[in-house]
């Protein structure tokens, strides 16, 4: 409760200092151009407020912040600027004396002071519980990656008052570099020392350990918090909701969701439009080489799975001499006959996946995002490794984590495919609108030209 508290004495200070910092943004802007601040600029500043804060709830901007870094509280911050921003502009068009050019000063301005008072908050609450030693101390308990990750992150949480002092593990033979000692010496801590909260990490292998461990802890005062070992099953995005005061755990879920779908949608039409002019005459010089070498069609399109595993038409440029398109369909192979001259240059260089940018503008993929397979050969993985599906919860992409990690091309052992649906699923789990331009960008370098393509 203590903690929840604090966490709400941080999200008020936070909603009080950003509107501080929007207002604040428009006072420097127009004073630095000798701009009154009129009734217009002042409905900008009411518009602005009330923009960023619609915003916040759809991006749940103001939750707890424990265990999330600077930057990435920096990150959320500009984001969340930059879609208020937009939502600004009818009016700035509206009022012809207001230009983007101050606008964007407006913008520059804004994200300025709110990351200061974001670090200054962080400082002075950390200031405050170094002074006054109101920290409070916290005990982990538990073995797996799960449990070493809430240390971490209570760790980066100090500045709002946790003081984390140690992990226990459940083994005798736990690892000295990682582990401060077995739960025994945790008992002994928390029955000899003020000990304000413990966090239990469970798991299938601990579970009794866990039922004599809570009748310990219930003679004492500290608050016990339980992570159950449904968050070991780390398939895809998990979190705790509820449902009128119901607790729910989603363990299979994406972060592509409400406001996110629109930022990804955004982002996909404006990339795949721009990459569309400046390779659109590649895209005739390809069509006509296609159309000179050999017989057949430009491009070849074939039925893939797409969102929530919904069959699409995906198109390419044609690079074999056979239209293979049903229940099964056999992947290329090195020196494979099929291949025309000129498809295995663009297979090799990528070239042939040109005009799935068609399919960006059309709305049935991303540009970032899981390769889409023929229906073929989901059929068959999905039997073979576990999650396969799951990469199907957000959109087929022309890239994506796994190309840029160079498991593209061939999959001609089992143990390739399970490490492109691993980079697929982790790609899901970690999604940001920054890893897709990451990708992008490193697809410029490392996703096109490719040994391993056929």
């Amino acid at each position: 409760m203590a903690s929840r508290l604090n966490a709400s004495y941080v999200s008020i200070l936070q909603r009080f200092c950003d509107v501080i910092a929007i207002y604040g943004a428009l006072y420097v802007v127009f004073n630095l151009n000798s701009l009154e601040i009129t009734h217009k600029a002042m409905l900008i500043f009411l518009s602005m407020v009330s923009f960023f804060q619609l915003i916040g709830g759809l991006t749940d901007f103001y939750r707890s912040w424990r265990g999330v870094s600077l930057f990435n509280e920096l990150i959320a911050c500009a984001k969340n600027i930059f879609l208020s921003s937009l939502l600004l502009l009818p009016l700035v068009w509206f009022y012809s004396d207001i230009d983007i050019a101050l606008l964007m000063q407006y913008f520059c301005a804004v994200l300025f002071l709110m990351g200061a008072m974001r670090i200054a908050i962080r400082l002075v609450y950390a200031l405050f519980f170094k002074i006054f030693k109101k920290s409070r101390n916290v005990v982990i308990l538990g073995d797996s990656d799960k449990a070493l990750k809430l240390f971490q992150d209570l760790k980066k949480s100090e500045w709002i008052g946790f003081n984390p002092l140690g992990i226990y593990s459940f083994k005798q033979d736990f690892d000295t570099a990682e582990f401060n000692g077995t739960i025994e010496d945790a008992v002994t801590l928390i029955q000899s020392q003020d000990i304000n909260q413990v966090y239990l990490v469970t798991n299938q292998n601990n579970i009794e350990q866990v039922d004599s461990l809570l009748k310990i802890l219930s003679d004492t005062t500290c608050s016990t918090v339980i992570i159950p070992e449904l968050f070991s099953y780390d398939f895809l995005y998990s979190r705790v909701e509820d449902i009128n005061g119901t607790p729910i755990i989603p363990i299979i879920d994406t972060r592509i969701k409400g406001i996110n779908i629109f930022l990804k949608r955004v982002e996909d039409i404006c990339v795949a439009s721009a990459i569309l002019i400046l390779i659109s005459p590649i895209l005739l010089c390809i069509a006509i080489a296609i159309k000179l070498t050999s017989k057949g069609p430009v491009f070849f399109k074939q039925i893939r799975y797409g969102l929530n595993g919904k069959p699409i038409l995906v198109y390419k440029f044609r690079s074999m001499s056979v239209m293979e398109n049903g229940a099964e369909v056999k992947q290329a192979v090195k020196n494979d006959p099929r291949v025309t001259p000129v498809g295995s240059f663009l297979r090799k260089t990528s070239l042939d996946e040109l005009p799935q940018f068609i399919n960006v503008i059309i709305g049935n993929m991303s540009v970032v995002g899981p390769r889409p397979h023929a229906a073929a050969h989901n059929e068959e993985y999905r039997k073979l490794i576990t999650g396969y599906m799951l990469r199907h919860k957000v959109k087929p992409g022309i890239t994506g984590l796994a190309q840029i990690r160079g498991w593209r091309g061939e999959t001609d052992t089992l143990d390739k495919m399970e490490k492109r649906v691993e980079c697929d699923l982790e790609y899901i789990r970690t999604w940001s609108l920054l890893l897709d331009l990451k990708i992008i960008f490193l697809t410029i370098f490392k996703g096109f030209i490719n040994k391993a393509a056929y």
